[in-house]
């Protein structure tokens, strides 16, 4: 799979694309779990939370209910508003490749099914939140968690009404190819998160990046719109 030959837009990923936020996640899904009675042993099982909304991992993965999958997102975020959110860690050479990007002309757009409240909080943190033209997440209360959606709304908020010309997502999940494709808009998926290169592949990705490096060659190779 080859990079884009162009790119204006790009629409990037948060978790797992641009930080690293297992500890905090792992230890707020394990905090959550705790209120109902559940002790998880391997810490590492947890990572399977990392990408999709919380809802549909709490119910995917121990069976919870609406409404008890909903209050598990709430004792999650009892951890992670104080805590889990500043364990998050930029991968080498990310905030990097953000400022180059922008200062070539390229257009950022966040697209994250994380609180924005959070994601903003990430990336102020780090010093990344300037890089972007709009940051678009989800809502404490995840009726607005979907990629598709989140996309949607970022658009709306830059003022497109149609599928960006020249745009491509960057991400590290199936959920990030879904729902970009949904839009017309092409996913490179990047293999240093956490979803694998056949998930990726399978799901529709356009383009695969092994690590930030590679990721950083096939974007300075596309050229801006004019």
């Amino acid at each position: 799979m080859n990079g884009p030959e162009a790119c204006e837009y790009l629409f990037f990923d948060l978790d797992g694309t641009l930080t690293d936020p297992s500890e905090g996640i792992t230890s707020g899904v394990s905090h959550a779990l705790s209120r109902f009675g559940i002790t998880v042993e391997d810490r590492s099982s947890l990572l399977a939370f990392i990408g999709p909304p919380l809802r549909e991992s709490f119910m995917r993965f121990y069976g919870f209910g609406r409404d008890d999958a909903q209050k598990a997102i709430a004792f999650f975020q009892e951890y992670y508003a104080p805590v889990g959110v500043l364990q998050n860690v930029p991968y080498p050479g990310i905030r990097e490749l953000l400022a180059d990007l922008k200062a070539s002309g390229r257009k950022l757009v966040l697209a994250t099914s994380k609180p924005e409240v959070f994601a903003r909080q990430i990336l102020e943190r780090f010093g990344m939140a300037e890089s972007f033209a709009f940051i678009a997440g989800g809502d404490v209360e995840e009726t607005r968690v979907d990629k598709a959606e989140v996309i949607a709304f970022a658009m709306d908020g830059l003022g497109i009404t149609r599928r960006p010309p020249d745009a491509f997502m960057v991400g590290d999940r199936s959920y990030d190819v879904v729902g970009a494709a949904r839009h017309g808009i092409p996913t490179i998926g990047v293999g240093y998160g956490f979803g694998s290169r056949s998930e990726l592949e399978q799901a529709g990705a356009a383009a695969f990046a092994s690590d930030v490096g590679e990721l950083r060659r096939m974007l300075e190779g596309c050229r801006p719109a004019c």
